[in-house]
């Protein structure tokens, strides 16, 4: 793990096209700001982590609803 110390408005920059902005720094929070390519998707890690629990309980799912499929496709 690489740790920096970043003060309000400066940054780092990660690969060629994402840059983490410090934005503010209030009360034992850090606002931070990220500017990337829209076909990256960011998220909370929170989030991420329950987006993945969702993906692998979908993929593990035996149950398939065939008449729902066809809707969806015809």
């Amino acid at each position: 793990m690489l740790i920096l110390s970043r003060k309000k408005n400066e940054s780092v920059i990660i690969g060629d096209n994402i840059e983490v902005i410090i934005s503010d720094i209030e009360d034992g929070k850090v606002k931070i700001g990220i500017n990337a390519p829209k076909d990256i998707d960011i998220h909370r890690k929170e989030i991420y982590e329950d987006i993945q629990k969702e993906n692998k309980e979908a993929a593990n799912s035996k149950e398939v609803n065939i008449d729902k499929l066809k809707d969806m496709f015809f």
